[in-house]
């Protein structure tokens, strides 16, 4: 369904820690869009909140200290759920096209609230040889686990480009508030009966490495493998 056909609101959330080089050209190819943007500066320790405090037209919401990616969403949602119907999260590091949010709102089934993810596409995909290979191994380590704990079968579940359904992601019970939130939440999505479906995205990674990225192998693989657990526990023994 095209956004033409769409009578809902939309706007874009954008988690920010230290994306001091990309975050202003990000937020403004995502007003180019005509939706509302909020920006969560989740504690930036470097220029930040210089780079774009004096862009009009956004709400930008400042943490005091770092709390999470999956904080700084949760926070995004309850800013975004007073204008919008439907939130669309961008990564701040430049790998995602703001455009390509239309591509999610056109895989809105009609009549139906979804959760949209992103599936990560470019000319090499997420499997060329210039792909970090944390990157590879994670995302095929993630969609084994959220199959596994009772979440849908994706491509790519740590694609942080998504379109989420207001208020109804704000009420799944997640728990988790750093990266992990991003795979906890399709799981319970897929719990509480709500649909989560991919369409295809375009992702630049640049060859030379410069994109900034903030996880961390070992120690986000560990939180990931206790996240993962906790889910299945909680699958085979439902909570009552």
């Amino acid at each position: 369904m095209s956004i033409e056909n769409k009578k809902d609101r939309f706007a874009f959330i954008l988690p920010v820690y230290n994306h001091a080089a990309t975050v202003a050209l990000v937020v403004k190819d995502a007003q180019a869009l005509g939706f509302p943007v909020f920006v969560i500066d989740d504690g930036s320790t470097d220029n930040t909140y210089e780079q774009i405090k004096e862009i009009t037209g956004i709400q930008i919401i400042r943490h005091q200290s770092n709390q999470g990616k999956g904080a700084a969403i949760m926070t995004g949602f309850a800013a975004a759920a007073v204008v919008a119907d439907w939130a669309i999260t961008i990564d701040a590091d430049g790998q995602h096209y703001p455009q390509d949010a239309l591509k999610l709102i056109a895989a809105i089934p009609a009549d139906m609230r979804a959760v949209i993810v992103g599936a990560r596409e470019g000319m090499a995909g997420m499997e060329g040889a210039h792909i970090p290979w944390t990157s590879r191994f994670g995302r095929k380590f993630s969609n084994f686990w959220v199959w596994a704990a009772g979440g849908a079968i994706l491509s790519d579940s740590q694609s942080g480009m998504r379109l989420y359904p207001l208020p109804e992601a704000m009420l799944l019970n997640t728990t988790a508030r750093r990266f992990q939130f991003e795979v906890e939440i399709l799981v319970m999505a897929r719990r509480k009966g709500l649909p989560v479906i991919e369409t295809p995205v375009r992702v630049v990674y640049n060859p030379d490495g410069k994109r900034i990225s903030h996880f961390r192998p070992f120690v986000d693989f560990l939180r990931n493998s206790q996240t993962f657990a906790r889910l299945i526990f909680t699958r085979i023994f439902p909570l009552r």
